[in-house]
């Protein structure tokens, strides 16, 4: 049989590293996967949603560094392909997206299914490319890949059946992956740092994600300056283990000395983090001086002094020798007192969680790092979840958390953790997924799951609500409204499916029931605990806003007659400080 463009295709992608592919088969995208069955170095992963397999694809990108092919086709199946592709647009995440076309004949004839790529895949792709002649292959995937894995993001390949089933043209088919080595700062930036940080009587650190590589730079310049250490969400994995400067996160998942230690020091050192939430950062009387690998982030969230393109890690190897050491310690001992009596405040939730029902959720969370493996993988749904994964999970060397961080999307944790546990089988896996999240996409490709046998530990936070909106409302002085549903039984679902169903009401039951869930193995568990629908979980620094807005919406509920509730969710969580 004569090699077609689809062969082409899967030729090239698997030569740049493309080992696994999620989607759904079907018409415009048939030939694609008959090619990719006769090509057999692609494993195809044939899921129930597109939307479930691209975040699977875009939690084995990241974690593995290496491109993910995703399919969806033409129409409605490259439609749900979207969301998950802006994810790994704002994850940064080397995904290639294949979608199936309308034959070259129907093109701009309003055809079924027909699709216009370029114009819907504007917002998530970094590069779209539609092949309407054989000739184009080389070219567009080759365009393809190399933007995928060079600036670290989606792309498209947009794919008529006609074409994909054409007699491929004789060239070669392979991709040379480009270089991507960041280097450190100019030295005329890292002068200009250093004549900063030396004038400074006080300095302090936030990091992102961009110090992933840089755990053992940052904490050297953190000693050698007497400066104390916040992190956002996605730089706490990094930042926060085996390090003695450490003074939590900002943000309303914040917590510790974070807040104070950014918004009080003479200089800010921003490290590799793109945290979008202005009002926590210092807008006037700290000089600000931002490290960030894109040129783009520079000042974008803040006013800065100085802005400075390089990767976090070479450039602090180049900074650290031009810089004096401080002395003076009082300023980091301050933010360190904080940070500790915020975890003290923190920890009772792990000893009084025992004695109090409704569990809660704090208390699940506290358990779970004392019970998980030492390298194990945690994903968080955008909601609560993040907030429990945040405060009372300890995160180290080799322990991780991923989520969508950057993009917010709700029901992420289970097809991240699918995907993750897929590349590396047998590593324990902990989706924290909210009821919410879980119903939305999750139970449907829990079937996936367990065809695959996938060692997935799902834990449901079952409150019966969408509690992050639910507080966000609270937050903007709203009376709460249209956060509440039914939740079911999940264990009744997950034995119905065939995995392994827990369903956990009382706090003793906690610990066997996450122990038990831990050691399981043939399959994936889904771990139902019902969760106090009242609890609430108060930053280190709350914003004046947040305040008044509390005070507004506890006023319209006492007079739409829901006093009970006001004062229930005031004893709930007053008891516990």
């Amino acid at each position: 049989m004569a090699k077609t463009v689809a062969d082409g295709i899967w030729e090239m992608l698997a030569s740049a590293g493309v080992r696994r592919c999620y989607g759904i088969v079907g018409d415009a995208l048939n030939p694609v996967i008959d090619a990719l069955r006769r090509n057999g170095s692609v494993d195809f992963v044939h899921v129930r949603h597109e939307e479930y397999g691209t975040f699977a694809a875009v939690a084995e990108a990241c974690l593995t560094g290496q491109p993910v092919a995703v399919c969806g086709t033409a129409g409605p199946g490259a439609t749900h392909l979207i969301n998950g592709l802006l994810d790994a647009r704002k994850e940064r995440a080397p995904v290639i997206a294949i979608a199936g076309d309308v034959e070259n004949a129907l093109m701009d004839t309003a055809a079924h299914e027909e699709l216009n790529p370029y114009a819907f895949f504007a917002t998530a792709s970094l590069y779209t490319g539609r092949l309407v002649d054989p000739g184009q292959l080389r070219a567009v995937v080759s365009t393809a890949v190399t933007t995928a894995v060079a600036e670290r993001g989606p792309t498209v390949l947009s794919v008529p059946g006609s074409v994909a089933a054409a007699a491929a043209p004789d060239v070669e088919l392979s991709v040379a992956l480009p270089a991507t080595v960041p280097g450190p700062a100019s030295e005329a930036d890292l002068k200009a740092m250093a004549a900063l940080i030396d004038e400074a009587a006080t300095v302090a650190i936030f990091g992102g994600d961009g110090c992933a590589p840089a755990h053992a730079e940052t904490r050297a310049l953190a000693e050698l300056l007497k400066a104390p250490v916040g992190y956002s969400l996605k730089g706490k994995q990094w930042l926060e283990y085996d390090n003695p400067c450490a003074v939590g996160m900002t943000g309303l998942l914040g917590y510790g000395g974070c807040y104070d230690a950014i918004n009080r020091a003479d200089v800010l050192l921003m490290l590799g983090t793109d945290c979008p939430y202005s009002n926590f950062l210092p807008q006037h009387g700290v000089k600000v001086v931002q490290v960030d690998r894109d040129p783009h982030a520079l000042g974008r969230r803040v006013p800065l002094a100085l802005g400075v393109v390089g990767d976090v890690k070479s450039t602090l190897e180049a900074l650290l020798p031009m810089l004096r050491p401080k002395t003076e310690d009082a300023f980091l001992h301050q933010c360190l007192r904080k940070t500790e009596r915020f975890r003290a405040r923190m920890r009772h939730y792990a000893t009084k969680g025992p004695g109090i029902k409704p569990i809660r959720p704090e208390y699940v969370a506290a358990v779970l790092d004392e019970l998980a493996d030492d390298d194990a993988l945690f994903f968080a749904d955008t909601g609560t979840p993040v907030i429990w994964a945040a405060r009372h999970i300890h995160y180290g060397r080799d322990r991780r958390l991923f989520g969508s961080f950057a993009w917010g999307s709700m029901a992420n944790a289970s097809p991240n953790a699918f995907g993750a546990q897929l590349a590396f089988p047998g590593r324990q896996t902990i989706a924290l997924c909210g009821d919410g999240g879980f119903t939305m996409l999750a139970l449907g490709d829990l079937l996936t799951e367990v065809r695959h046998e996938a060692q997935v530990v799902h834990v449901i936070f079952n409150n019966s609500m969408l509690d992050f909106v639910n507080i966000e409302q609270q937050e903007a002085g709203l009376l709460p409204f249209g956060t509440d549903f039914p939740a079911p039984d999940f264990r009744r679902f997950a034995e119905a499916f065939g995995a392994r169903g827990i369903r956990i009401e009382e706090p003793d039951e906690v610990q066997a029931g996450l122990r038990d869930a831990l050691a399981h193995r043939g399959g994936p568990v889904v771990v139902d605990i019902v969760v106090d629908p009242y609890a609430l979980s108060l930053p280190a620094h709350i914003p004046p806003a947040v305040v008044k807005g509390f005070t507004q919406s506890a006023a319209k509920q006492a007079f739409e007659g829901k006093m009970d509730e006001v004062i229930e969710t005031v004893e709930r969580n007053v008891r516990l400080l």
